[in-house]
């Protein structure tokens, strides 16, 4: 089953919603931008090896936050990490993890790579 990392209000995520929903394509919706459902350490670490990227590769980096906050901080992969947990709407989205292989969904056809 593949899940999604998913925040409603962006239009990129809403298309690879759609797209999962259309081709019929089990999934689990992760709304990891409520904080009742806020990731963890080993949750981010494990989608950051799905996509094979380092930590700052999934990091919004053009977000207001990100500028304001962090830009010119000397930061290491578990701070990089931290300040996503703190802060979800710093990481690129929309994510779709299949087993042990995941994309940023952007475009929504990403996905079929994952097929």
């Amino acid at each position: 089953m593949m899940k999604i990392y998913h925040n409603p209000r962006c239009q990129k995520s809403r298309e690879a919603l759609l797209m999962l929903e259309q081709q019929g394509i089990t999934h689990e919706v992760r709304l990891y931008m409520k904080d009742q459902e806020s990731m963890n350490v080993v949750e981010l670490e494990g989608v950051l090896e799905a996509l094979d990227l380092d930590a700052l590769d999934l990091v919004r980096v053009n977000e207001a936050l990100w500028k304001e906050e962090y830009k010119d901080l000397e930061l290491d992969e578990d701070e990089i990490i931290l300040a996503m947990i703190e802060n979800p709407r710093l990481m690129q989205r929309p994510i779709v993890i299949n087993g042990e292989k995941g994309v940023i969904a952007r475009p929504a056809d990403e996905i079929k790579t994952l097929l």
